[in-house]
């Protein structure tokens, strides 16, 4: 039962709610995992890449908010939890230790990646439901496709 009404009907509550949910674990992992990297990378472009890090932390985090408010917009309520995270993120683990910024690129790169694909599949799934919802997955894919492109400029 949802405290907050929406104009979704149930079935589709349940679809943009499964959408927004996956996107919020998605985001929260990414932020972690960029600021995991962010601490650890070494190397000859570890200014640059140190510096691109934290952009994306500042993306994901800025973008799992807005995710969030809207899940409690539609009537679910978002599970930012550690113990959901660790069951339901498609992230990879980072590596342990320093990491040698070619390395770090690589990592975020797969992220990236791994995160886009699954915004593609919510951007589809959101379409007919819920516009507003697809709206803003779309506009999140954006900047994190923005993101995976500077880093493989930065591997280039």
């Amino acid at each position: 039962m949802s405290v907050v009404k929406s104009a979704l009907t149930e079935g589709d509550r349940k679809v943009v709610g499964d959408a927004l949910q996956g996107a919020l674990v998605d985001l929260i992992d990414l932020s972690l995992a960029a600021k995991q990297v962010h601490w650890n990378v070494v190397g000859p472009r570890f200014r640059s890449v140190h510096l691109q890090l934290d952009e994306v932390v500042d993306t994901a985090r800025q973008h799992s908010d807005i995710v969030a408010e809207r899940a409690s917009a539609v009537g679910v309520n978002p599970d930012g939890r550690s113990k959901t995270l660790a069951k339901t993120t498609a992230i990879d683990s980072v590596p342990d230790g320093w990491i040698k910024d070619v390395d770090a690129v690589k990592a975020l790169v797969e992220a990236l990646r791994v995160v886009i694909d699954r915004m593609r599949e919510r951007i589809e799934a959101t379409a007919d439901p819920d516009p507003v919802s697809q709206d803003i997955l779309i506009t999140l894919t954006a900047d994190l496709e923005k993101h995976a492109w500077m880093f493989q400029a930065e591997s280039a």
